[in-house]
């Protein structure tokens, strides 16, 4: 028993002395003076730099862009060239025109390594922090104002007041809303009554009539004429070119004179 415990701490010794010879290799080394040297390249260059060198920069082509970069040493690419350019120009609208910048701190992390100094601007203190990747390429640059706690307290006192504020006013304008709602059944009865107004007063078409329909002369009618002509005409002595007859009624009396 005591040999098989011996053995089993033996076996975890070992784990545990892989486990560190494994980490130790995968601790990745990075020159900080040049990291340091790319850094202060860039914040000297943009401090020098006017809106319109600005513009050249993000009318550049990818091709164009990429060149310039490879000229000047640094390695990033150039989107993050470009995103680098627009958190510059926001870090200087918030805090104002760099003027320096203390040492930077090397802090190294799984995705890389960050450099990070506090600087001074005209308006109020930042700090700068620029982070690469495990090849020590470039990837982006950060500008953070430092706020005294009055000014956080004033910051967080008004997003209070404005988010309290718009919530009661979308309040007060449902409510004006559903106020509102009394007057619909009014405005409704008063819409009836004046469609029930104007079909009173809207005069009725008369109906047509329906046409009486002419009656044709039938044929026997008409064989019953030409008899009767012939026989008044062979009574008379005479033809039928003298003579029409042009109707024939029935008499009210069957009685013949």
């Amino acid at each position: 028993m005591k040999k098989k415990i011996s053995l089993l701490g033996l076996v975890l010794i070992l784990v545990l002395s892989f486990t560190g010879c494994g980490s130790k290799s995968d601790v990745q080394e990075y020159d900080k003076s040049t990291l340091e040297e790319q850094a202060n390249m860039i914040l000297y260059n943009f401090s020098m730099m006017t809106e319109e060198d600005f513009e050249t920069f993000e009318s550049m082509s990818d091709l164009e862009l990429n060149l310039t970069l490879l000229q000047s040493g640094i390695k990033m690419e150039p989107a993050d060239f470009l995103t680098m350019i627009e958190a510059w120009k926001a870090g200087q609208e918030e805090c104002g025109t760099y003027q320096k910048n203390d040492a930077f701190e090397m802090e190294t992390t799984n995705e890389g390594v960050k450099l990070t100094a506090p600087a001074d601007f005209e308006d109020r203190d930042g700090t700068i922090e620029f982070v690469f990747d495990e090849d020590m390429n470039m990837e982006s640059l950060t500008v953070s104002a430092e706020y005294s706690l009055g000014e956080i307290l004033e910051k967080a006192g008004l997003n209070t007041i404005l988010g309290m504020g718009t919530v009661f006013v979308v309040l007060i304008f449902i409510s004006f809303i559903i106020s509102l709602f009394k007057f619909i059944p009014a405005i409704e009865k008063k819409f009836k009554k004046q469609a029930k107004t104007e079909a009173a007063e809207t005069p009725a078409v008369p109906k047509a009539e329906p046409k009486a329909a002419v009656s044709e002369p039938d044929q026997g009618d008409e064989e019953l004429a030409a008899v009767i002509a012939a026989a008044v005409a062979a009574s008379e002595g005479t033809s039928t070119d003298g003579f029409i007859v042009r109707s024939i009624k029935r008499r009210k009396s069957n009685k013949w004179n």
